[in-house]
């Protein structure tokens, strides 16, 4: 089953379950210190001193550093806070359990308060209920059809009396309809009843209309003494446990008052007073009231009076526990919102969620993120002043004592140095401030723990906020730098979904070495370079990076050779620094020895003889011409043999993430995450040397079009223009021949917008036809490192029709869309469409119409992020126990199976290799015949290489037929 957390072996309990209940008054009064009678907080001398038996009473614990408490004399920090209780002088109902209160009530009897089930069936229940192992969601069932069944009988089958239905009314009411009549058939009790107020209604008419609301009214003393009177075997029929609570203890007649501690006064900084917390001055008032209750009572004040107050004072107790009751009365309504027990405890900013499930930690920094291509992707680079305030709590052994010496020597203020020592023996914590440093050093014994700054090597948690994935927070490697932020390799922005405009990211440091050793093994960054959703590859290169290798990997692209050796030595760095790399022969040698860009890349996969690595690659590019696979006229069919780079141009396809067919993704399959991540590392150094010599940027001249593309504009939005002129010229004539399930209107609209999107797309191709293959923008939008071909003919071209919600711009106001067009007018330009680029700039309506599609998409985007995030949270709050256990099943946390099989093949997504099928047999033999020449046959011809790996594929669909066949039976 699921792996147990460590457990100490000398505890001798152990806990088996937890028991939620309802205290009796009795028990209270027991956990209580003492009875608050007192309204008064404080007492009225100069010292401003707690009143005794108050609610500030300082034998309930200490809310104040300098007061210990006078029941055990404990300081703040070490007295856990006492009880006191304060007796109702009315009972009141408690609002939580106030709709189990009335479930209650409609199944027992109101005179006699047994529960109404004829003794065959409370038999019956009672052997149901004795079952062991009844789950939740059982007993809930049958607590409905014990009420149901309670609630279908109007009479009791003991008393024989008469029962109504029991409803709430009003706030914190409850009445029993007993004397109402709507059915056909009268009750005789019901008819004796009416007819006792014959006399009354003759001498005063006004009595007869309010007969029908004459019921009996179910006030918390009444339903006090009947819970008192139901029996003891009849409890566990209510779905309740006797040794939890009984019935009457859902009222409430006593109140605890929680400990100082929970409830602070706050001394103000003017000296004017105190604030105190809310629920302090909620007992006051409760307090208060239980005063006017009982002086009423002693003089004799009229009935009147006295409910008015129970009211009252019932509806401050259901504040006290929640204060966001709906449908309290005008004139008792509270003037000022406090917090009650239950908003302390629900919501985002409750215990649960807020100080439990998510709290304040220490041990973390935050700080804005930069981007850094000279470290590693398992690297981030931590600011010195956060190194110095982060510690790890190292112990003293014989192999770093002289090191720990070291570092005590510096103290806090020289990193790397240390902020504390703790004996071992004596446990006292030492601030190395103050003191002699050098002294503390050579006391140092094997054992003692020195709270030392974060140095190069240990190993932080990293993580970004939203976290939607668990790639969001991983593993990565301190580099202590100067300068003031957090800086990590590019190509690990995808998973945290960060970019530079200002982020924050925060930063974990494990306090264990069993927690350092999990965090690299789980979390590393090596250990999570493809995605858990489909097995694709997350961290590959990015932006630069693309662009880089691009650009490099050209056909046209040669280097001298003091070039190439230039661009290859930035390579040589880190674990790097010390290898042999073997310059490859030139591919041109007359008139000048040239190499290729091709090659150099090459040596990011295979630097040196002694480097195993022979990868293995075959795939088409992005503008793939379909004609012979290494002969594409585009340069776009990638073949990379035994680590060289035979042909294609490198781009998103082959180098980014989202791609089965990535290079990194070849690496990290054939040959470990070690030599993924060294690829990466060295892709990220040579790209951005080599762009920086070669220099990339965009100036105005890369979007300025030329008179070709101009004319050629032109002439297409003409064009456009005259068949949109001839759709509304035929709907005008009532021609227009309408689309099947459009009236005439919705068909124009849609042909005139199919006609105008149209135009977007000539004037795109047309745009791409004419541009240099040196233009920046293109030249990004075909690497895929940013951008796309709409964004360039937007900019050159035309911007196009401006669509909300996914029809043309409406009429605003009186038949038009701005007041700048005709009314009723159907032209493309008074629609929306957008005839400029934004290189010759747009019209103040055009612009306005652009504005509008904008406005749109933002607020979709804040939408669908507010409506995703919480769709997220219930969805892992639904599958956050399920666990896959060592019988392969899928169980949740009460052991019930969700899946035999995790689902449904056992297969885990993120180590599938091929598209739709375990193992790619094709490349693993390519991958093969790469590593051991010697083994391959001698000569094969290319029918039996057919041949070979046509078996291949049959052998692996019988083993997929045998295995989907074996789980059958």
């Amino acid at each position: 089953m699921v792996k147990e957390q460590f457990r100490e072996s000398d505890v001798a309990k152990k806990i088996s379950h937890i028991c939620f209940g309802m205290k009796s008054p009795e028990e209270m009064r027991q956990q209580a210190h003492i009875q608050v009678v007192s309204k008064n907080l404080y007492s009225q001398d100069n010292h401003h001193s707690p009143l005794q038996y108050g609610v500030l009473d300082h034998r309930m614990g200490t809310s104040e550093k300098d007061r210990p408490c006078e029941t055990c004399g404990k300081s703040l920090a070490d007295c856990l806070g006492h009880y006191g209780y304060i007796d109702l002088e009315l009972p009141c109902f408690h609002v939580g359990y106030f709709k189990a209160v009335i479930g209650i009530l409609q199944m027992i009897c109101k005179t006699c308060c047994r529960i109404m089930l004829s003794e065959e069936e409370r038999k019956q229940f009672l052997d149901y209920l004795k079952r062991p192992g009844l789950t939740y969601l059982q007993k809930r069932g049958l607590k409905k059809k014990v009420s149901e069944k309670c609630r279908k009988k109007n009479t009791c089958p003991y008393c024989g009396d008469f029962n109504g239905t029991v409803k709430k009314c009003g706030l914190l009411k409850i009445i029993h309809e007993k004397y109402k009549t709507n059915k056909k058939v009268v009750d005789p009790v019901v008819s004796n009843f009416l007819q006792s107020f014959e006399t009354a209604i003759e001498h005063n008419k006004e009595v007869e209309p309010l007969l029908g609301r004459a019921q009996e009214n179910l006030n918390p003393l009444v339903v006090l003494n009947l819970f008192k009177r139901i029996l003891a075997e009849d409890i566990p029929l209510l779905l309740m446990n006797p040794e939890a609570g009984k019935p009457s203890d859902l009222i409430l007649t006593r109140l605890l008052v929680p400990p100082l501690c929970i409830r602070p006064s706050v001394v103000s900084d003017l000296k004017s007073g105190t604030n105190e917390d809310d629920l302090t001055m909620k007992l006051t008032e409760i307090i208060f009231l239980n005063d006017v209750i009982k002086k009423h009572r002693i003089s004799g004040a009229k009935t009147q009076m006295i409910m008015e107050d129970w009211d009252f004072l019932q509806l401050q107790c259901a504040l006290y526990i929640n204060s966001e009751l709906s449908g309290i009365p005008l004139n008792m309504a509270p003037k000022k919102w406090t917090r009650g027990f239950v908003q302390r405890l629900k919501g985002k900013q409750g215990r649960f969620r807020g100080n439990l499930s998510g709290k304040r930690v220490d041990f973390s920094g935050r700080t804005v993120i930069s981007p850094d291509p000279n470290l590693r992707i398992d690297e981030v680079a931590v600011p010195i002043h956060v190194a110095k305030i982060l510690t790890f709590p190292e112990k003293v052994n014989k192999a770093n004592i002289n090191f720990m010496r070291k570092l005590v020597c510096n103290g806090p203020d020289v990193h790397p140095g240390a902020n504390f020592i703790q004996q071992r023996h004596t446990q006292m914590k030492r601030f190395l401030k103050y003191g002699n440093r050098e002294k503390m050093a050579q006391e140092l014994k094997f054992g003692d723990i020195v709270e030392r700054h974060l140095i190069d090597g240990d190993i932080v948690l990293f993580n970004r906020q939203p976290s939607l994935h668990k790639l969001s927070i991983m593993a990565h490697i301190a580099r202590v730098k100067p300068h003031r932020t957090f800086r990590f390799n590019e190509c690990v922005c995808t998973p945290y979904n960060a970019d530079f405009d200002g982020d924050e990211m925060n930063l974990h440091l494990p306090q264990t070495e069993e927690a350092k050793a999990e965090a690299l093994v789980l979390m590393g960054t090596k250990a999570n370079l493809v995605t858990p959703r489909n097995g694709e590859p997350l961290i590959a290169a990015i932006q630069d990076f693309l662009t880089g290798a691009y650009l490099l990997t050209l056909k046209d692209t040669f280097f001298d050779r003091a070039k190439a050796c230039q661009i290859i030595a930035s390579i040589l760095v880190g674990k790097d620094e010390k290898i042999k790399v073997r310059l490859p022969p030139p591919a041109i040698l007359k008139p000048v020895t040239l190499w290729t860009g091709k090659q150099v890349f090459s040596l990011i996969l295979k630097p040196s003889d002694d480097c195993p690595v022979k990868a293995n690659l075959r795939t088409k590019g992005k503008q793939y011409c379909g004609k012979g696979e290494d002969l594409c006229c585009n340069d776009s069919y990638v073949t990379i043999q035994n680590s060289e780079l035979m042909s294609g141009s490198m781009d998103k396809g082959t180098l980014g993430s989202g791609s089965k067919n990535n290079i990194f993704y070849i690496l990290l399959r054939d040959w470990g995450q070690v030599e993924a991540a060294d690829a990466m590392s060295r892709l990220a150094r040579l790209a951005p040397v080599y762009l920086s010599n070669r220099g990339f940027s965009i100036g105005i001249g890369d979007v300025t079009p030329g008179q070709g593309l101009l004319k050629a504009k032109y002439e297409l939005l003409n064009a456009g223009y005259k068949k949109c002129d001839e759709y509304i010229e035929a709907l005008n004539t009532g021609k227009l021949q309408q689309q099947p399930g459009c009236t005439a209107e919705e068909t124009l609209e849609a042909l005139i917008l199919k006609e105008l999107s149209v135009i977007r797309d000539h004037a795109g191709s047309a745009c791409l036809r004419e541009l240099d293959k040196s233009n920046s923008p293109l030249i990004m939008a075909l690497c895929g490192s940013k951008g796309s071909f709409i964004n360039i003919s937007q900019m050159i071209a035309c911007v196009g029709q401006q669509a909300i919600s996914g029809s043309r711009v409406p009429d605003g106001f009186e038949n038009r869309s701005l007041p700048h067009f005709e009314k009723h007018s159907k032209l493309p330009a008074a629609k929306g469409f957008v005839a400029n680029s934004f290189y010759s700039g747009l019209t103040p309506t055009e612009f306005f119409f652009h504005t509008m599609a904008g406005r749109e998409g933002l607020v979709d985007t804040a939408v669908k992020t507010a409506e995703t995030g919480y769709m997220q949270r219930r969805l892992v709050k639904s599958l956050e126990d399920l666990c896959s256990q060592y019988d392969l099943t899928v169980r949740s946390s009460t052991g019930d199976i969700i899946q035999f099989i995790y689902g449904g093949d056992g297969l885990d997504p993120a180590a599938m290799e091929g598209k739709d099928e375990p193992l790619e047999f094709k490349r693993v033999l390519d991958n093969i015949r790469a590593v051991y020449p010697c083994r391959s046959e001698p000569a094969l011809s290319k029918n039996e290489l057919v041949l070979t790996s046509e078996s291949i594929m049959k052998k692996n669909e019988f083993l997929c037929c045998q295995d989907s066949f074996l789980q059958e039976y």
